[in-house]
């Protein structure tokens, strides 16, 4: 499935569960957009802690710890981490109030303001969903 947010921006975008969506970046500069978008809001958001994944926004404010972990395990299965090891993979969990990018950023980088809380996810829980 696609999203067009604003009209322009397309990303993956996934139900969980509870019903609630989620958008994940498909390459470098569509997780820009993403983040551009998502800027500043308190949707929880999630990338892996090494680099190589999409960032995956929760569209719901205060989502629930099941639903944080579901999309957790989404965003590590698409992740390099997850393709190139086939290992459990950690991710950060974070707000677009904390992240800025400066102009000398690459593409689909972007800093955190704050230390991240830290989400780990085992293989098998990517490998069954």
């Amino acid at each position: 499935m696609l999203l067009f947010l604003q009209g322009t921006m397309k990303c993956r975008e996934y139900t969980l569960d509870s019903g609630i969506k989620i958008f994940l970046g498909k390459n470098a500069e569509n997780n820009d957009e993403l983040m551009k978008e998502y800027k500043g809001k308190e949707n929880i958001i999630l990338h892996t802690v090494k680099p190589g994944s999409p960032f995956c926004v929760i569209a719901k404010l205060n989502p629930t710890k099941q639903e944080i972990q579901e999309a957790a395990i989404i965003c590590a299965s698409k992740s390099q981490d997850y393709r190139d090891n086939k290992a459990g993979v950690s991710l950060h969990q974070f707000t677009g109030k904390d992240i800025k990018k400066s102009f000398w950023m690459k593409a689909g980088s972007w800093k955190l303001k704050n230390k991240p809380k830290v989400i780990k996810v085992k293989k098998q829980d990517i490998k069954i969903k």
